[in-house]
């Protein structure tokens, strides 16, 4: 079994080598994983990821081909309520007519949160199904893989990209900047940004022309020199990672990876969903390593270029609430955010991933359309290509 789970990680281009793979055997001989309670999922897959994985810049890989080859990888969250984990695992699904789903009511902010609390206190056994208590597949907007348009989703990944809340602290992994292209179309889209200029007298040495030109001369030293030319775009990239986003991964990595090589005066962070207070460079550390929005705005002029890639794909209170955020309780809502920035930084595109199709039927793409002052473009060539015409205004 692990010498095909070893190709299958070949396969997706990790470069594990067949020592890696016997030092895992071997440490699987010793005993390492059995410490008593035995042997588990999860501690296979910490000890795999040891020794096999020498540069953590693979780790999201990894995660992918594990995930891909054990079938049904065991959940683990931190709850703060005493609900056993076994009842947050998908195990029914249900499949509602359009009239039925359409007759479903929406809940309120406030009665959403003050109800689930309210059943935290009295549920007290497993539930499948239904349209009140705690479980999996029903119709309650508590719990994981039923259907309910505005919900809380309580472990596991949701299926309709309607909860308001994510209780499960999940990890995102940063783009690959170092992506190879499959094209090099991405990059002339963004070269209609890119613009050099020439700044002050300085000079630099032209080679081409300076040995053209002693060749012509018999030999004789003939040093020509230019003016010194900088690419003077400064670029802002703030870029949505997790959740929806993982659907997207690949095309995103393309184009950060186009970004990097086109663009000198580069900064980029990361965000999940909206723009709140902070945000982040490194997504293992993004709740140690955070960086205020305020200061964002603060460190750098109003010349950058704000550019934001994410699919806008998120339930409304996200954007629109205080406490809306699925991961902590914001102070301010997504929305005055968004405006803060774009005050600050007046030239700024929204790039979406999401085809341009589904847009009209996404609540919280309006919302954020409305908010870039309609200034969103998809993630297509056209799209790239309009969006840099825009910005080099």
């Amino acid at each position: 079994m692990l010498t095909a789970f070893f190709y299958t990680l070949r396969a997706t281009k990790l470069p594990v080598s067949v020592n890696e793979y016997l030092s895992l055997l071997e440490a699987l001989r010793a005993g390492v994983i059995d410490d008593g309670d035995g042997p588990s999922v999860d501690k296979f897959y910490f000890l795999a990821r040891t020794a096999l994985v020498k540069d953590e810049a693979h780790y999201d890989k990894f995660d992918r081909a594990f995930a891909a080859y054990f079938k049904g990888v065991e959940l683990v969250a931190d709850f703060s309520k005493d609900v056993p984990l076994e009842w947050l695992k998908k195990t029914l699904e249900l499949e509602l007519s359009p009239e039925e789903k359409a007759a479903i009511e929406k809940m309120g902010w406030q009665e959403l949160m003050d109800t689930l609390k309210k059943r935290f206190e009295e549920q007290k056994e497993r539930h499948e199904g239904g349209s009140k208590w705690i479980g999996t597949g029903g119709t309650s907007p508590f719990g994981n893989a039923g259907y309910n348009p505005q919900g809380i989703r309580i472990g596991g990944a949701g299926r309709n990209k309607s909860a308001v809340k994510v209780w499960d602290q999940r990890a995102y992994a940063d783009y690959d900047d170092t992506k190879e292209l499959g094209t090099r179309n991405i990059k002339v889209a963004l070269r209609r940004l890119r613009r050099f200029a020439r700044e002050g007298n300085e000079l630099e040495l032209d080679l081409d022309n300076t040995i053209h030109a002693t060749a012509a001369n018999a030999g004789l030293l003939d040093i020509k020199m230019i003016p010194e030319r900088h690419n003077k775009v400064k670029v802002l990239l703030l870029m949505d990672v997790g959740g929806t986003m993982d659907e997207h991964i690949h095309r995103v990595e393309e184009l950060f990876s186009a970004v990097k090589s086109e663009f000198k005066h580069l900064e980029f962070f990361y965000f999940h969903n909206c723009v709140y207070d902070f945000m982040w460079k490194n997504n293992r550390r993004r709740f140690s390593e955070k960086f205020a929005t305020w200061d964002v705005i603060r460190k750098y002029n109003k010349d950058y270029k704000l550019v934001f890639v994410g699919d806008a794909t998120m339930s409304p209170y996200e954007i629109l609430q205080p406490g809306g955020s699925v991961e902590y309780n914001n102070e301010e809502p997504g929305a005055e955010w968004l405006q803060r920035l774009t005050h600050a930084f007046p030239k700024y595109a929204w790039i979406n991933p999401e085809p341009q199709g589904v847009w009209g039927y996404r609540q919280s793409i309006a919302i954020v359309q409305q908010l870039m002052h309609q200034r969103m473009f998809p993630l297509t060539l056209a799209g790239l290509e309009d969006a840099m015409r825009l910005l080099s205004k």
